[in-house]
């Protein structure tokens, strides 16, 4: 059934690329649309509108309708789909320097989140997508992730030890989980609630907005606020589809992507606040673990980073 949506998705998708003298691009993505990320890509949207004087269009598919992160980035490779938003951590897959995301406790806080993300460093990791036939477009926020679970809290690493957790499909995410002593388990997201509820997984993590809007905090009921990683989001479009744009078309979409990164910061914090105390009003019992027991946790697994491709840009994040 998962193939035929796919096949289905690419023959109507390609179909979409001019329409009554109008550039068509599609954006397909996970989220639930009252998210603040899904409300910045409309207004991405209404921006190229803006830009184009009608002349271009954005229409967006969200809630997993074109499949999981994975197979929507497949879809941008073959020229398919326009664009996508995705974690960074997939990507892990096809730009390996997107694992700096992932290693836990290597990001201090969300400002030094943003000084890596509009640097030479997030510049530079949007400009490898390419060899992905991706286009890098840029980032938005996603805050902190951070452990939920379904019978006891996570408070130190020791809590962790026998527990089945949920990440995002990337090797890093499973080493981190398992250097901090569980197991981990890449489940899809539109399958999470569903394994949660099964017991298939004892927890997960991610920000506030998402554990919220998801209703996890249904079944996962501990929510410890221990902020391992900012992993942002990244809006990415397909190369075949960019390069196939005249550069006024390709300056139109940058000037309302820029746009949207901007609406979408402002948007975020209060996202992530009001989500935290909804969920508390709903009683979920909200922990603050002390960080250091987990730094020293990761501390080897830090390591085993000394000598790889990303080893200079570990040593700069930190230096910051």
């Amino acid at each position: 059934m998962r193939i035929l949506i796919i096949i289905i998705a690419m023959f109507t998708l390609a179909s979409c690329g001019e329409k009554q003298g109008k550039t068509r691009l599609t954006l397909g993505h996970t989220l639930d649309t009252r998210h603040v990320v899904h409300l910045a890509m409309v207004h991405m949207g209404e921006r190229l509108d803006h830009y184009s004087n009608g002349k271009m269009e954005l229409v967006i598919y969200p809630g997993g309708q074109l499949g999981s992160e994975r197979e929507m980035i497949e879809l941008l490779q073959i020229g398919s789909l326009s664009m996508t938003k995705v974690s960074v951590s997939p990507l892990e897959g096809f730009v390996p320097e997107m694992k700096l995301f992932s290693i836990p406790y290597l990001i201090r806080d969300r400002e030094h989140f943003w000084k890596i993300l509009e640097g030479e460093i997030g510049q530079s990791l949007l400009d490898k997508t390419a060899v992905a036939k991706l286009k890098g477009m840029g980032y938005y926020d996603a805050g902190s992730r951070s452990f939920y679970t379904s019978d006891a809290p996570i408070n130190t690493p020791e809590d962790l030890i026998g527990k089945k957790i949920r990440v995002l499909n990337s090797p890093t995410a499973m080493d981190m989980v398992k250097a901090l002593g569980g197991a981990a388990a890449p489940i899809a997201w539109g399958e999470l609630y569903a394994a949660l509820q099964q017991g298939v997984v004892d927890g997960a993590e991610n920000n506030p907005p998402s554990y919220y809007l998801s209703r996890h905090y249904e079944i996962a009921r501990y929510y410890s606020l221990d902020e391992h990683t900012f992993v942002p989001d990244i809006i990415l479009a397909s190369l075949p589809v960019w390069d196939s744009l005249d550069k006024q078309q390709q300056d139109w979409l940058s000037q309302a992507m820029a746009d949207s990164v901007v609406y979408q910061k402002s948007l975020w914090q209060k996202a992530s606040d009001d989500a935290l105390a909804a969920v508390i009003k709903e009683g979920v019992k909200v922990t603050y673990p002390d960080k250091a027991a987990f730094q020293k946790q990761v501390a080897p697994f830090h390591a085993t980073f000394d000598n790889s491709p990303v080893a200079e840009q570990i040593k700069k994040i930190k230096s910051m």
